[in-house]
């Protein structure tokens, strides 16, 4: 080692070998730090499956680190002079080391992010900042796409992704299939039993089971369980469980990715995202893989192309969009909602049968997959009127695979519409129409789907027209949802009077939720 090494700081979603920051290091010039911080794991009370998965990937990542020749300054939470912060355990290391360089690849959220940008005006040393090229699209290219289009529809930004990268493009530059998108074949509703494989699991091993120990203590008033604590937590784990979807799965993720089933909580969904989000898988690998898949036979083209588009597409434009819009988004809040979190969003206790299963599988399993978070939970988020903040806060909070950067474009802007439209077209408001057509929770629901209004009525029904009512002025020049209000003019004032006053007596009747559930209260 030399006398003045290069201090290379890597974080908890950056556990990735070639990592921007790494490339061109050498074994005997560079010193690896990793820091196990009070401050990550606690500005949101972090579900306790999502911190052990991530301590314990840190852990693991720098012991193969340390195997392959590299030298690891590792920091424990437990240990003693650890001072809670990136910031302060860069400075203790640059005190230890004395470098005479730090390099780190950018800090996917805007809070580190700006943190580390002081980091040159705080240390002795030169910090150089890397752009963290795992991503396709870099904030330039993003920021220049974005300039001068009154719209920022995915769909364009996805092929451009398509031709940047050539996944499912023909030799003349045309979409394999003829077509871009096949979203229209995906829809299809849960069929029957729908026998899907279960995802792989992963038995914690003795990291892991220590890592479990130190968050019973210490997070023991976070939210979720660890008795079913089976995630990846090292890339061999990752790509085994890529191996599996596949293998087993990718042939019906595409029809049944909106499909929602009481009980079943993986379906065909890959359950790759938290490996992706902290580095342990490349997702340009896994589209890769699964162009191959269509190119040998294996699955069909609209679950390929609903796969690629979820990572190439949507993945990469809301990284775009949330950096393109911060720090504003987070504060953003166009239709002035302000109901605070409804209690059973933490203990489960609904008898909307939808909500207290996908709750009941948030907290069991960190995990629900995308149209639950969209179309169950967030939908009735929109619809009452929750506070985009407490909302954020709990998205951010209860996901094993959430990072503000993913998390707070879906949230406010996706599933809220609180930026007004700047991402969606229209709020993506539904009845419990929806529900029952794409899952089996109504079947067995304490409320009635059928029923609109009064005693028994699923909250959904009067729900959607107590918002459309109130934020008519706002939506009703909308030309995808204008037409709605058309309905609502045709029944008559008796009609009305009963949606909004069944509404109200739905909202009156949440319990707001105790404090101290996603932020520690001082």
């Amino acid at each position: 080692m030399t006398d003045q090494p290069i201090l290379v700081p890597i974080l908890g979603d950056q556990l990735t070998r070639t990592l921007a920051s790494l490339r061109g290091r050498t074994k005997d010039d560079t010193v690896i730090l990793m820091m196990e911080v009070w401050d990550e794991a606690t500005y949101v009370k972090h579900h306790k499956q999502k911190i052990v998965l991530l301590f314990s990937a840190m852990r693991h990542f720098a012991d193969e680190l340390r195997e392959a020749g590299w030298t690891v300054d590792y920091v424990k939470l437990t240990d003693e002079e650890n001072s809670g912060s990136f910031t302060g355990e860069v400075a203790r290391a640059i005190e230890r080391h004395d470098p005479r360089e730090v390099h780190i690849t950018e800090a996917s959220e805007w809070r580190v992010q700006q943190a580390i940008e002081e980091w040159p005006g705080k240390f002795a040393c030169t910090v150089e900042i890397m752009p963290d090229d795992r991503f396709l699209c870099s904030h330039a290219e993003f920021q220049e796409w974005a300039d001068g289009r009154k719209h920022l529809t995915m769909e364009h930004f996805y092929r451009e992704m398509r031709r940047k990268t050539g996944l499912l493009m023909t030799d003349d530059g045309k979409p394999k299939g003829g077509d871009w998108n096949y979203d229209k074949d995906n829809r299809e509703p849960p069929k029957g039993e729908m026998d899907a494989p279960p995802a792989p699991n992963f038995e914690p091993d003795d990291i892991t089971r220590e890592v479990i120990e130190l968050v019973e203590e210490k997070f023991a008033d976070h939210f979720g369980n660890l008795d079913s604590f089976e995630w990846p937590v090292t890339s061999d784990e990752a790509a085994r469980a890529a191996d599996a979807f596949f293998a087993e799965r990718i042939e019906k993720f595409g029809p049944y990715q909106d499909a929602m089933v009481h009980g079943s909580d993986d379906l065909f969904h890959s359950m790759l995202s938290t490996s992706i989000n902290c580095g342990l898988l490349d997702p340009l690998e896994l589209c890769e893989r699964a162009e191959q898949a269509y190119e040998d036979g294996k699955a069909p083209l609209n679950s390929v192309e609903g796969f690629i588009r979820q990572i190439i597409g949507w993945r990469e434009y809301i990284r775009g969009f949330y950096w393109l819009h911060m720090p504003d988004l987070e504060t953003a809040n166009e239709l002035e909602a302000t109901r605070p979190l409804p209690e059973f969003f933490w203990t489960g206790a609904t008898d909307m049968r939808c909500l207290s299963d996908c709750i009941r599988s948030t907290h069991n399993n960190a995990h629900a997959h995308h149209i639950q978070r969209l179309m169950v939970v967030g939908n009735f988020c929109l619809l009452a009127g929750i506070d985009p903040r407490e909302v954020q806060d709990w998205y951010l909070a209860v996901y094993a695979d959430a990072y503000q950067w993913v998390e707070l474009p879906n949230v406010s802007s996706m599933i809220l519409y609180a930026d007004g439209g700047k991402l969606a077209t229209k709020p993506y408001a539904a009845s419990g129409n929806y529900i029952n057509k794409m899952s089996d929770y109504c079947k067995e629901c304490s409320y009635s789907v059928s029923k609109k209004t009064g005693e028994g009525a699923c909250p959904f029904n009067p729900l959607y027209w107590h918002f459309m009512d109130r934020h008519r002025d706002r939506l009703e020049s909308n030309h995808r949802i204008g037409r709605i209000f058309a309905t609502w003019d045709r029944m008559g004032d008796e009609k009305k009077r009963d949606y909004l006053e069944s509404a109200e007596k739905v909202l009156d009747s949440l319990e707001p939720a105790s404090k101290g559930w996603a932020r520690n209260e001082n």
